[in-house]
C-alpha cells in the first residue's frame, strides 16, 4: 500500500539578519589587535609600555585635578577645570598632527563596500575610537574632577561632573579624528596644499603662545587675571565639559546644564564633519590634480622620470633613487604630512622661544654677569636642525612592501640612504637656509648668522646619520590608508621611542659644536659656518657607512617590519 504523501510544503521561517551596532565594531577592533599582536612580541612589549605609561600620566593628571578640589580658592578650581580641560582637548586635537598619529585599526575605507548607514558607521568608529591606552588615560585623568566636585558640591555636582568627564572624553576623540580626517583629505589634493599647510601652521602655532601665555601668567602671579581667563574658556567647547561640576557646586544648575548641551551639540557637530569627511575618503573624491602630460615621442623615457629642476642628476641607480624620493616626500600625503608638520615646527618653536624666553632668563640671572641668549639660541638651533631629520627615522615604513623592489634589485646600503638624503634634503636644507638668515635679523642679531646656519646644518647632518641607523634597526610598519596620521595600534608607542632615542643621540652627537660656542665665543662667529657644514656632512656620511652596512645584512628582516599586516 503506497504511503500518503501530503501536498503541504514545511514551513520555513526567514531570519532576518541582525543590525549592526557599535558593539560589534568594538569586538572587531579587539579581534584585529588581538592578531596583531599574534607572534610580533616587541609590539606587545611596546604596548604595555605605553599603557603603563598612559597610566601614570593618568594618575599625576588625576590628583592634580582632585587639588582643585581641596581649596576654598574657587579661583584655582576653575583654572584647574577650566584651563587643564582645555589644554587636554588642544591637545588631542594637536598631537596627532605633529607627533603621535592616530590609532586607526579599524579603516574606514574597508567599510566602503558594506551596506551599512553613515550614522551606524560612525558611532561603530567612534566606539572603537574609545578603546586604546589615550581615551582610557583621558578618562582616569580627568576622574580626578568628579571627586574634586564631590568634595566642593555634594553627590549632585559629583554626578554632573562625571557626565561631563564622560562628554569631555567623547569631545576629545570626536574632535581629534574629525580634524585628522579634515587634514588627510586636504593633503590627498595637491591642488589644496597650500592652504592645509597654513591650516597646520596655524594650529602648530597655537603650542607656543599657550605655553607663554602660562607661563608669563605664573610668573606674573596674577591669578585673579588667570582666573578671568579659565572662565571664559569655561564656556567654550573645550572647556565646557569639564566645569560642569563647579557649576553645582556653586548653585548654577542653568549653567551646568547649558554646558553640558553645548558639550553635546559639539560633538554632534564634530561627528558629522567626521562623517562627510570619512565619506570623501572611501569613495575617492580627493583630486589628484592635473593628468601629467604624456612623453613626446622623441624624448627619453627614462628623462621623463626625472622630475625637471633634477634633470642634470646621473642617469644611473643613485640619481634614479634621488629622483623617486623627491617625488615621493612632494606627492606621497603621508610623506608631505610630515614635511611640513616639521617645517612649521622648526620654524615657529624657535621665534617663540628665543622672543619669549630670552628676557625671561636674562631677568632671572640679572645679577650675574652671563648672558643666556646666544646660548639659547644655539640650543634653539639645534633644536630645529635635528626635528628637520626627524622624518627619517621610519624612512623604510613610508615605502612599505614597495621595499621589495629594492631587496630584488640588490642597491647597496650606502647608495640608498645617500640617495634619500639627498631627496630630502632638497626640500630640508632651502628651509634652514632661510631660518638661518631671517631668524638672527627678527632678533636684532646680524652676526648670529654665521652661527645659526652652521649649527642648523651641523645638528642636521647628525641627525641624518642618526635617523639612518634607527630607521634600519627600528623601522615600523604603517597602515594602509588614505589617512596620513593613521597608525597601528602600538605603534604610538614605538614612534615615540624612536623619535626621543633619535632626537637625543642627535643632540649628543652636535654637543661639541656647543662647546665650541661657549668656549671660543668670538672665534665662532666666523667658525661656525665652515665648521658646522664640515662636521655636518661628515656626520651624514659617517651615518650612511654604519646604517647601509647594517642594511646590507638584513634587508628581509626590514622588509619583513614594514610590511603592513592585514
Amino acid at each position: 500500500m503506497a504511503l500518503p504523501v501530503s501536498t503541504s510544503a514545511a514551513p520555513t521561517t526567514a531570519t532576518a539578519p541582525r543590525p549592526v551596532s557599535a558593539r560589534h565594531f568594538a569586538r572587531l577592533k579587539l579581534r584585529v589587535m588581538a592578531n596583531g599582536f599574534r607572534g610580533q612580541t616587541a609590539k606587545v612589549v611596546l604596548f604595555v609600555l605605553g599603557l603603563i605609561g598612559g597610566l601614570w600620566f593618568a594618575a599625576m593628571g588625576f590628583f592634580l585635578l582632585l587639588a582643585t578640589g581641596a581649596t576654598d580658592n574657587p579661583n584655582v578650581a576653575v583654572i584647574g577645570a577650566g584651563l587643564g580641560g582645555a589644554v587636554i582637548v588642544l591637545g588631542w586635537v594637536l598631537l596627532p598632527l605633529v607627533f603621535f598619529g592616530v590609532d586607526e585599526t579599524l579603516d574606514p575605507a574597508r567599510f566602503a563596500l558594506l551596506p551599512l548607514t553613515r550614522r551606524t558607521l560612525v558611532t561603530g568608529l567612534l566606539t572603537a575610537a574609545l578603546i586604546g591606552a589615550p581615551a582610557l588615560a583621558t578618562l582616569l585623568a580627568t576622574g580626578g574632577l568628579v571627586v574634586a566636585a564631590g568634595l566642593l558640591g555634594g553627590l549632585g555636582a559629583a554626578l554632573v561632573a562625571a557626565v561631563g568627564v564622560v562628554g569631555g572624553v567623547l569631545l576629545c576623540v570626536a574632535a581629534s579624528r574629525a580634524v585628522t580626517s579634515a587634514f588627510a583629505g586636504m593633503l590627498r589634493s595637491r591642488r589644496v596644499r597650500d592652504l592645509a599647510a597654513v591650516l597646520l601652521a596655524v594650529l602648530a602655532a597655537l603650542l607656543a603662545p599657550l605655553q607663554l601665555l602660562l607661563m608669563r601668567g605664573a610668573e606674573g602671579a596674577d591669578w585673579d587675571r588667570v582666573a578671568d581667563v579659565a572662565r571664559i574658556v569655561s564656556w567654550t567647547p573645550i572647556g565646557a565639559p569639564y566645569t560642569a561640576g563647579l557649576e553645582v557646586a556653586q548653585g548654577r544648575w542653568w549653567a551646568a546644564l547649558l554646558k553640558l548641551a553645548v558639550t553635546a551639540v559639539t560633538i554632534a557637530v564634530l561627528l558629522v564633519w567626521w562623517s562627510r569627511t570619512m565619506e570623501s575618503a572611501m569613495v575617492g573624491t580627493a583630486s589628484a590634480g592635473p593628468a601629467a602630460k604624456p612623453a613626446s615621442a622623441g624624448s627619453s623615457a627614462v628623462g621623463a622620470l626625472f622630475p625637471r629642476l633634477l634633470a642634470r642628476l646621473p642617469r644611473n641607480r643613485f640619481g634614479a633613487l634621488v629622483a623617486r624620493e623627491a617625488r615621493y616626500w612632494w606627492r606621497d600625503a603621508r610623506r608631505r604630512s610630515g614635511l611640513i608638520t616639521l617645517a612649521v615646527i622648526g620654524v615657529f618653536v624657535p621665534v617663540m622661544i628665543n622672543l619669549g624666553g630670552t628676557s625671561g632668563m636674562n631677568d632671572a640671572l640679572s645679577g650675574s654677569d652671563v648672558d643666556v641668549s646666544p646660548l639659547l639660541f644655539s640650543l634653539s638651533m639645534v633644536f630645529v636642525g635635528t626635528m628637520a631629520a626627524l622624518n627619517l627615522a621610519n624612512q623604510f615604513g613610508y615605502d612599505g612592501s614597495a621595499y621589495a623592489a629594492n631587496v630584488i634589485a640588490g642597491v647597496p646600503g650606502q647608495t640608498e640612504l645617500r640617495a634619500r638624503f639627498v631627496a630630502y634634503s632638497l626640500y630640508m636644507v632651502p628651509l634652514l637656509v632661510l631660518i638661518a638668515l631671517l631668524l638672527p635679523f627678527v632678533l636684532g642679531e646680524p652676526a648670529w648668522a654665521g652661527v645659526a646656519a652652521g649649527t642648523l646644518l651641523a645638528s642636521y647632518g647628525a641627525g641624518l646619520g642618526v635617523n639612518a641607523l634607527v630607521s634600519v634597526i627600528g623601522a615600523y610598519d604603517l597602515p594602509e590608508t588614505s589617512n596620513p596620521f593613521a597608525m597601528n595600534t602600538g605603534a604610538g608607542m614605538t614612534r615615540s621611542l624612536l623619535s626621543i632615542v633619535a632626537l637625543l643621540a642627535s643632540v649628543v652627537a652636535t654637543v661639541p659644536l656647543l662647546l665650541a660656542n661657549v668656549l671660543l665665543p668670538g672665534f665662532w662667529l666666523w667658525l661656525a659656518l665652515p665648521a658646522g657644514l664640515t662636521y655636518g656632512v661628515g656626520g651624514a656620511l659617517l651615518g650612511a657607512y654604519i646604517a647601509g652596512d647594517r642594511l646590507d645584512r638584513r634587508m628581509p628582516e626590514l622588509l619583513h617590519a614594514v610590511t603592513p599586516r592585514r
